[in-house]
Order: structure tokens, then sequence, then C-alpha cells
């Protein structure tokens, strides 16, 4: 692509980010946890159809039968993830919804919080706090400190050049920092995109092995992916579809990015905010190059297998199905022609594009409703290679956002749906947001409950 080509794309595609579904004009709880009718709190329960009350899907596995957790650092308002960067003495960065990074340097040998201080505050940036807004992720740069940058996630107000009616702003940004404290004046926004309305924001943003970094985006909010802010798609069963659009707007995908640009980039340079990797999926086709995978809802908590690089993508479903998607460049993932492995919204639905694109089933799913493995909303986790329990090695460790002290676990499968059972856990009795991840392996799991939010490590039961 020329300059005077890559130009025109770029303040194209730099339109299309800002207006967010193609210049129409239009108009809570953590992880898409809403009513899809009203759009207030307390998301609908709806028992899915096949719900059997069985705790395992599929054949057995040799993961453990119960696990427990112990704690690592509490007092925080809604701790929705944590970084662990390698080689900082084992120090993990902990995102509070309420615009905060606060890092924890050590623990106490009884079990109580460890050293502990302020990191990055960009309380003031954020349009609010609460539902699923709010300060929704951070991804520490491969080498750093060596390079000292840091992104963020989070929901900004809404810009004047976009439609009114909207409800807030999409913002990724870069700042610098050292281990010990970022500098919210160093702020470099990378991307914005107007967000029609308040839920579905995803927030997810990781480095993956190939050294680039990918971003969740959900699908604009409200219902059915339809209505104001969501864009005619190619499928009539249902209107409208950010999830099945990779042309008008950003919503509904996760995408691939090159924060620092470089010469190996399609579109960015010097100067632009960002790169598009030459290998992204749409570049040099009809679409927006940063897209790497769509057909997502709300994809709430993505992880890459530190082993194999599989790419798990948690996509929280309405009110029947909830999935987790093993992640491939250039896949539609569905959404809103299916949920889970069942058509969304009607008796049958097409299980490819007109073009003869397939729609990936999930690798697992299970429904709402009151079985064991049942939820409304689901976290996603990681996929464990540490040491501390033996059994798990190689399970994929995941959850739902309903209270009830247990854990998901998955055995992964080359090809098929992957076996999934619950497992008591103690120490988990209040609400999961999120997991994490350290630099040895082992995982975090950061919960909200009456005592205010805390991060505990999984550990055997």
């Amino acid at each position: 692509m020329d300059r005077s080509d890559r130009d025109a794309s770029t303040d194209r595609r730099t339109l299309l980010r800002r207006l967010g579904a193609s210049g129409a004009l239009a108009t809570t709880a953590v992880a898409g946890c809403t009513s899809e009718t009203s759009g207030s709190a307390g998301r609908q329960e709806t028992t899915g159809a096949g719900t059997t009350g069985t705790r395992t899907t599929g054949a057995d596995t040799t993961a453990p039968d119960s696990l427990a957790t112990e704690p690592v650092a509490s007092g925080f308002a809604a701790p929705l993830g944590l970084a662990a960067p390698a080689g900082l003495d084992g120090r993990l960065y902990v995102v509070d919804q309420g615009g905060t990074v606060t890092v924890v340097a050590s623990e106490g040998d009884d079990g109580s919080d460890g050293d502990r201080a302020a990191f990055l505050d960009v309380a003031d940036r954020l349009a609010r706090a609460g539902g699923e807004m709010g300060l929704l992720g951070v991804a520490f740069h491969p080498e750093f400190p060596d390079e000292d940058r840091v992104y963020v996630r989070y929901s900004a107000p809404l810009r004047d050049d976009m439609p009114g009616d909207y409800s807030h702003t999409f913002v990724l940004s870069e700042v610098r920092a050292t281990p010990d404290a970022a500098d919210p004046d160093s702020e470099r926004v990378l991307l914005e995109i107007a967000e029609p309305q308040a839920n579905h924001n995803a927030g997810s943003v990781a480095f993956g092995q190939d050294g680039l970094l990918y971003v969740g985006v959900g699908d604009g909010g409200g219902g059915g992916d339809r209505g104001t802010g969501h864009v005619e798609d190619w499928y009539d069963g249902v209107p409208g579809g950010n999830g099945q659009d990779v042309t008008e707007n950003l919503l509904g995908s996760v995408l691939r990015i090159d924060p620092l640009g470089g010469d190996d980039v399609a579109v960015g340079g010097d100067g632009d905010p960002y790169g598009v990797p030459q290998d992204n999926p749409l570049v040099g086709r009809e679409g927006l190059p940063e897209q790497y995978a769509w057909g997502f809802r709300n994809p709430w908590r993505f992880s890459f297998d530190r082993e194999t690089g599989d790419f798990l993508v948690a996509d929280v479903g309405q009110n029947e199905w909830e999935e987790v998607n093993r992640v491939a460049a250039g896949g539609n993932y569905g959404w809103n022609v299916r949920e889970g492995f069942h058509p969304f919204d009607a008796a049958e639905a097409p299980t490819e594009t007109p073009d003869g694109d397939p729609l990936i089933d999930p690798v697992l799913e299970y429904p709402h409703g009151d079985a064991a493995l049942s939820g409304i909303s689901v976290i996603g986790g990681y996929v464990y290679r540490g040491d501390a329990v033996a059994d798990l090695a190689g399970t994929y460790v995941f959850g739902d956002y309903r209270p009830g002290g247990d854990l998901f676990l998955a055995e992964p499968r080359e090809s098929g749906r992957w076996p999934t059972r619950a497992v008591p856990t103690d120490g988990l009795d209040s609400g999961l947001l999120s997991f994490g991840e350290g630099p040895d392996g082992e995982l975090y799991v950061c919960t909200v409950g009456d005592a205010g939010g805390s991060v505990r490590r999984i550990v055997d039961g």
C-alpha cells in the first residue's frame, strides 16, 4: 500500500472508529450481567434447553475433584483483572474498576495483605465506574520494564464528534511506567470507539506470543445485537448485527495491532498511533484491517496457553448459553446467528456465511439454569501451567459470574467439545470477576462480595 492509499484508508478507519456504526446516529453489571429487555441491572436467568443437572459434559477429566484458594490481597472495590510481568519478583498489578491499578509487591506469611502501592490512577478520565464501565483491563509490554509501556482499556465520556445519543467512548491508551509507578500524564491514546450503549464492553487486552496486542471489543450493547448503533448484516433471521459486520465498525470483534508500529505493518508508521500487522486476515480485503476475528457478543476475558499458544476467548451469551472459543485469525464465531452451538432466536440458522465461511463452533458451552454446570455470564480463565496443583496441569480453568463456590474445569482436545465440569472451590463464595496468571503459571481469581474485592491464589483443595 503506497502512502496516498494508506492515508485514505487511515482517514476512513478513523471516521468509522469515532462514529462506531457507519455514521448512523444512535443511542449493566460486569461481564454482561444485565437484562436484555430493559437494559437495567439484574440480567434475566432463563433456563436454557438441555439443562440436565449433571456435573460433567463429555468424558471424565483427570483434574481434581475440589480446589481451594488462599488470600493474596483485599480491600479493592471491584478487581477486574491482574497482570504479573516476568522478572519483577512476583509483583501483581491489580486492576480496580474505579480507575486504579495497585501493585502488590509481596505477601505476608500469615496470608495477610502484602506490601502494596498505587501504580496508576485514571479515575478522572472515566465516564463512570460500575456496571460494565470503568477501568477494564491492563497489559504490560512483553519486554517491560526495558520497554516501559503499559496499555490500559477504559470507558471515557462521549467525545464531541460522536453521536450524541450514544453512551460513551471505548479508549485504549499507552502510558509510560517504571515497575513502581505509571505516569498518567504520558498517556498516548491509540484507539477510540463510540459505544452505542453501556454494556457489552469486553475489556481484555493482552499480548500474544507474537508480541502483538490483542483487544476485545463487544457488540455495542443492548439485546440481540440489534437496534440503535447496530448495523445491518448478511443474516436476515435477526435484524442487525455488529458481530457479523467487518466493514462498518470494529464492534463484536477481537482486534490485533502493533502498538509501536514499525516496518512490517500494513497501515501505520511514524506518527500514527499504531500499526496493523501485514498478516491480519482482512489486510488487502474488504473490511477494517485491525480485526483479527469476529462474531462475538461480549468477549469477557481471554488468554493464551503459554505451552500451545491456543488463544481462548470466553464470550458471554444472552439468555441461554455461555461459551468458550479457540480463536484463529479470520475466524467467525457466530454471534448473532448462533449462541453457543445453537441457532439464536430462531428454530434454524445457517452454519456458514453466504461466502461459504464457516461459523465456528465453540470448544465448550454450558446453559443457564440451576445445574452445577450452569451460570449467567462466563468468566474466561487460563490453561493451568503451574506446579502447585499437579493434577490441574493442562486443564483450562474458568468460571461464571454467578456466586456459588465452584470453578469450571475443561480438558482441552485437538477437536470436538472439551469435557467440562464444575468443582467445589473453598474460599470462592463471593462473586467471580476475573482470573490472572503469574509468571510461574500459577492462577489467581479476582472476586467481589459483601466485604469488598479481593485477589486469591488457586491452590490444591
